[in-house]
């Protein structure tokens, strides 16, 4: 088993960073070959998710979307003013888990791992442990 950290820097209010490479070196220097690698995000308004990385407009698709789902303007009782990205997290959720076989993740063809920053731009963590 190996641990560790990786850090995430977001630029945006909400935004999805492709974190793919950042784990992939992970897994290169564990050693591992085949096992499971587990991704935890320890922030309440920020979310893991693993979806198209080949074309960027993705990304962007996916934050209108969102903003369109989730009304930024609602009555939220919550005094910090970002009740929204605390949905949104929800809606998302803080972990993933990812198959690992010879030495690789095991993700489809279009597959990437995102950060979903929606209370940025912030520096973030995302924890993994490869088993």
């Amino acid at each position: 088993m190996q641990t560790g950290t990786v850090t995430v820097t977001t630029a945006n209010y909400m935004e999805l960073v492709d974190i793919t490479s950042s784990i992939e070196k992970e897994l290169a220097k564990s050693k591992i070959d085949d096992g499971v690698c587990y991704l935890y995000n320890p922030h309440t308004t920020a979310g893991l998710t693993i979806n198209e990385g080949a074309d960027p407009a993705v990304r962007t698709d996916i934050v209108k979307a969102l903003k369109k789902i989730i009304p930024f303007d609602l009555a939220y009782q919550h005094q910090e003013g970002n009740s929204p990205s605390h949905v949104l997290a929800s809606l998302f959720g803080s972990s993933l888990t990812v198959f690992v076989e010879n030495g690789r993740l095991k993700l489809g063809a279009w597959q990437k791992i995102f950060f979903c920053e929606f209370d940025g731009p912030r520096t973030r963590k995302v924890h993994w442990r490869i088993v």
